[in-house]
């Protein structure tokens, strides 16, 4: 009985051990690797298998994560925690995890006019396949709606005025609406790539962006008071420019120069209403949030606390970079501090602003010098930073080279206006000796800063000479007219000789030759000529040259690291103008330091680029220049020479202290529209696109 058993089981042994053999062998030859990291970025994901990502479950994607075919934020439901923790699996930057959102960048729509009309073509994939589509925009909407019906979440729907709108509260960043695009208008991107887009030649932009050197949103953010959404037009403004309350006091706004309202009419007060904004908030009580990407772990050291290198700190900290600024005054600023008088930019608000960019993280050590107190080499190889970025700005006055004005009771404009500043915020405990007869010699904004400066500190007799004629000075004409208001003299077509001293050292008189207008120069302007003879003195007790101002660029005599920088021969720092990038790799300048004095909002623009580019390079990317850049052009087809069916409406005035009462104060002199009046004035804004424009239809 045994027996049959035994065999049995030996059988069975034998067919095991057969088995068994067969499936090693067979492990071995079809054997199929899985990368681990699939399962734990697979942990990290919602598991709902929603499919809402484009893969077929959660398995799908996180293979495709491994694979880098989608990025660590590819889970529209698990949100930036598990991206975060994907990244962290993955080893790459986490700044890559954030979450993606959906914008149309085309709001045309039904203001388009058509070329070609399509009978019974209901998609904008067929519409742009035959000749491109019927608006006579190369760029714009379609209209028929394709990523709407791509969209499985209802957040983007048609709007009132024919072209798609998106909802932020249900956009998951799926990227089905972009891929159904065929216009590339509908576009899916993380903040760190919204803050980091640049004007383009094949962008939906009206006029006056491509005009703004901080490439702002102008149409979005004028819309967006139109419908009372001033947190929107603040976060709109906040994506290209950190120092909107500065803006919007001291810019020039040359985007106003291209409104295409001004065509017809006036052009609309861009500048007011971004003021009225960043005021609404400044006042409100609370300040907005501003959402970094999760940190990188790289550091970066801003050299200069000036717009420049503000402008460079706050993205580069928002794309989760560490950041610190170094500056050679005890405050943040710069020349907007310094170099900028009270009644224009009262420093309690420049505080505000800047104390909001340090809360994002950044931090600040004032009262250093470069090349005294640490040095490029210190700052890379002993404090260990990634990258170093150079917004020295221009603090070098230029001379008159005339005879007598080192004279007492003679300074320079950034000089007088840095001392009185140190000294209105105590700073500094040394006052400035003010005379009664004030000479400033310039056109520019330094000389008009000086001299109504000037008459608030009580100064008898204040007067400008100036070389060309008024419509050649570069000041901005509101601050001509203001300082002509508050009573300054103005000596045209007079060119300095020599300052005169008394027995004491003291100037007393400034002697000049009356000019007239000859051939135009290399600037376009008409040569000033000297007429023989016609020399001129004029009694004076103090001297201000405020001829204009550059980089000082003495550090680099203590620099050995950065020995070889590259410096042109108007001493600023020499940069690739699309990058800013120097030719030592590690080293970014921009602002006055790289362009020579130019505006508030150059430097601006000139930070976020040099972030941009830092930012490349951190990420051991090429640092290339922006594709199809658009800096300093204009697209043909959005310049108009006439504007039709606009109604005429006047332009709001800008509310101001009577001449009477500022001249005796340092209180702003230039005031904020009200609220009715920011209504009525965003309500000119025609709304402009590339080519689209809204039919005037407002109530005047």
């Amino acid at each position: 009985m045994l027996e049959p058993v035994f065999i049995s089981v030996m059988a069975l042994m034998g067919i095991g051990a057969t088995c068994g053999l067969v499936l090693s062998v067979a492990s071995k030859v079809f054997y199929v690797y899985e990368d681990p990291r699939i399962a734990e970025v697979e942990y990290f994901l919602s598991g709902a298998n929603c499919g809402g990502c484009g893969y077929a479950g959660c398995s799908a994607a996180a293979v495709a994560v491994v694979n880098g075919q989608a990025p660590p934020s590819v889970c529209i439901v698990a949100g930036m925690e598990s991206a975060v923790a994907v990244a962290g699996v993955m080893g790459v930057d986490p700044g890559s995890a954030e979450p993606l959102m959906s914008k149309n960048e085309c709001t045309g729509g039904d203001r388009a006019d058509n070329q070609f009309l399509y009978n019974g073509v209901n998609s904008c994939q067929a519409l742009s396949a035959l000749y491109g589509g019927q608006r006579i925009c190369s760029i714009g909407c379609l209209g028929q709606g394709d990523c709407i019906a791509a969209c499985k979440f209802n957040a983007v729907h048609m709007g009132p005025n024919g072209f798609p709108v998106v909802d932020e509260t249900k956009c998951v960043g799926c990227g089905a609406c972009e891929k159904a695009c065929p216009k590339n208008i509908i576009r899916v991107r993380t903040m760190s790539e919204r803050l980091l887009h640049f004007n383009q030649e094949d962008d939906a932009l009206a006029p006056c962006q491509q005009t703004c050197p901080a490439e702002i949103d102008i149409p979005r953010y004028i819309r967006q008071i139109k419908e009372g959404d001033y947190e929107g037009a603040v976060y709109t403004i906040r994506e290209r420019n950190p120092l909107l309350l500065t803006c919007g006091r001291v810019c020039p706004h040359p985007c106003e120069d291209m409104c295409r309202r001004g065509i017809e009419d006036e052009a609309v007060s861009i500048n007011q209403l971004k003021r009225f904004v960043a005021d609404y908030e400044m006042n409100s009580g609370r300040r907005l949030p501003i959402p970094c990407a999760p940190e990188t772990g790289k550091r970066v050291a801003v050299i200069g606390g000036g717009p420049a290198g503000l402008s460079c700190a706050y993205f580069l900290r928002r794309l989760g970079h560490s950041i610190k600024i170094y500056d050679m005054m005890p405050k943040l600023g710069g020349m907007t501090r310094y170099g900028i008088p009270e009644y224009r930019l009262p420093k309690e608000v420049l505080q505000w602003e800047t104390d909001g960019i340090l809360n994002l993280g950044i931090e600040f050590q004032g009262n250093v010098r470069l090349g005294i107190d640490y040095t490029v080499d210190s700052l890379k190889n002993e404090e260990g930073y990634d990258a170093i970025f150079m917004g020295v700005g221009a603090w070098k006055d230029y001379k008159l080279r005339a005879e007598g004005e080192d004279l007492k009771g003679c300074f320079t404009g950034i000089d007088f206006l840095t001392r009185f500043a140190s000294h209105q915020q105590g700073d500094s405990p040394d006052d400035v000796p003010v005379g009664k007869k004030c000479v400033v010699i310039g056109g520019g904004n330094t000389a008009i800063d000086c001299v109504r400066t000037l008459v608030r500190l009580g100064a008898d007799e204040v007067s400008i000479v100036y070389r060309r004629t008024r419509k050649e000075m570069p000041a901005n004409m509101v601050e001509i007219e203001a300082a002509e208001h508050e009573g300054v003299q103005f000596h045209f077509l007079a060119a300095p000789v020599k300052a005169i001293g008394d027995d004491q050292g003291h100037v007393k008189q400034l002697e000049y030759l009356k000019m007239e207008l000859g051939e135009p120069d290399a600037s376009g302007r008409r040569r000033p000529v000297p007429i023989e003879g016609s020399e001129t003195l004029m009694d004076i007790d103090m001297l201000i040259t405020a001829i204009g101002q550059g980089p000082d660029v003495s550090f680099l005599e203590k620099e050995a690291a950065i020995k070889d920088l590259e410096i042109t021969r108007w001493s600023t720092i020499d940069a690739n103008p699309e990058t800013l990038q120097t030719n030592i790799p590690y080293v970014f300048a921009a602002g006055d330091a790289q362009t020579g004095a130019s505006l508030v909002v150059e430097a601006i623009g000139g930070g976020r680029r040099a972030a941009r580019a830092i930012h490349l390079y951190l990420n051991d990317e090429d640092v290339t220049p922006i594709p199809k850049s658009l800096r300093k052009k204009h697209i043909p087809e959005s310049l108009f020479e006439s504007v039709d069916g606009i109604i005429l409406i006047k332009r709001t005035p800008m509310p101001e202290m009577p001449v009477a009462e500022r001249i005796k104060t340092f209180e702003e002199a230039d005031l904020v529209i009200s609220e009715t009046d920011a209504g009525r004035e965003s309500n000119r804004c025609l709304n402009c696109c590339r080519i689209c424009y809204d039919k005037d239809s407002c109530a005047a």
